[in-house]
């Protein structure tokens, strides 16, 4: 079974999965500091006639960083190119993205922590004075060529900024945090979700979905999905509360937004260590899974949900934990709450 954050979108839903993403600021849902910089921004860059300050939007996979970056081109009238950091291996791979660029378009870089540290030293200039030093053949042969490019602005997405060097960091013009949604925010994103899927879908069906969500529009999206599918089958269309918790309750999603791994983490951090400090490669093969999908899908949102922390020793099972499998904590571990 897998994971609440690993839902696969079909290729034949692609076009749909675009089409749930909002186009214009105001029809982005929640981040509303962060909404209101960028509008402050953009109308301040339309005045001058100028290109837009590179942005850097970090925060968790799914909260609407893409979104943002597409929006904001939009808003400005400006093309966009898209990448990723992994796939920029060469510096001719940044100069052919880079020289293909119009004034005042959008580079949009997902991931840009895991950019390549060479590839870095040949962004700076072309962040700062929009030029590009590239270095061709090598030995005596070696020979430098200057590239010259149009104001452009850079927009990185990451998740995790603290691996984001600070010299890249510091050029950056904004950075901007995205952080979780509350239940109340993604049930108008479902809402919304919902009449462009032209799904038959009540108020508490929509809350329901929203509330297991794990504070994320890009999960509730799927889940959406997935209840559509299932109401499709089993209730004739319809949507209602009940058919959603049916539908969820399939996925082993329970009323905490928790899965099936989530689940698995708590029981082995409680039954398998005495509630911990445990190391998170230890934890990791106790579940058998990778360490790094625990630390970047699972933990987040058990340590924001008050299931479990992190402390210097490791991780410790909080008493929600213990609330959640109906047991009560050593007095031991009562010391570390």
């Amino acid at each position: 079974m897998p994971d609440s954050d690993a839902f696969n979108i079909p290729a034949e839903d692609s076009a749909l999965e675009l089409s749930l993403r909002p186009a214009l600021i105001e029809d982005f849902t929640g981040q509303q500091r962060v909404k209101d910089r960028l509008a402050v921004m953009i109308e301040a860059a339309q005045s001058r006639g100028d290109a837009l300050e590179h942005l850097l939007f970090s925060g968790p996979p799914g909260l609407g960083k893409t979104s943002l970056a597409h929006i904001v081109a939009r808003a400005m009238g400006a093309g966009i190119k898209c990448t990723s950091g992994p796939v920029v291996e060469k510096a001719g791979d940044l100069a052919g993205l880079l020289t293909t660029l119009e004034k005042g378009d959008v580079l949009f870089i997902d991931e840009i922590h895991r950019l390549n540290k060479n590839i870095e030293e040949y962004l700076y200039p072309a962040m700062e004075d929009f030029r590009l030093d590239i270095i061709i053949d090598q030995g005596p042969n070696a020979r430098s060529v200057r590239l010259n490019l149009p104001k452009f602005t850079l927009i990185g997405a990451t998740t995790r900024a603290g691996m984001l060097s600070a010299p890249l960091r510091s050029r950056f013009g904004m950075v901007n945090r995205l952080d979780y949604y509350d239940a109340e925010t993604l049930t108008a994103i479902v809402e919304r979700s919902g009449r462009i899927l032209g799904v038959d879908m009540d108020a508490e069906a929509a809350l329901e979905i929203a509330r297991r969500s794990r504070g994320t529009p890009r999960v509730a999206n799927n889940l959406l999905r997935w209840v559509r599918d299932f109401a499709t089958v089993r209730s004739k269309g319809k949507i209602d509360r009940d058919s959603a918790d049916a539908a969820l309750q399939m996925l082993e999603i329970d009323q905490d937004g928790l899965d099936e791994m989530d689940k698995r983490l708590i029981e082995a951090l409680i039954h398998k260590f005495d509630g911990g400090p445990v190391g998170l490669n230890s934890l990791a093969v106790a579940v058998g899974e990778e360490a790094g999908t625990l630390e970047e899908v699972h933990e987040p949102y058990l340590i924001l949900e008050g299931f479990i922390k992190r402390t210097p020793q490791g991780r410790v099972a909080a008493q929600r934990s213990y609330d959640k499998l109906g047991l009560k904590p050593k007095k031991s571990q009562e010391e570390l709450f």
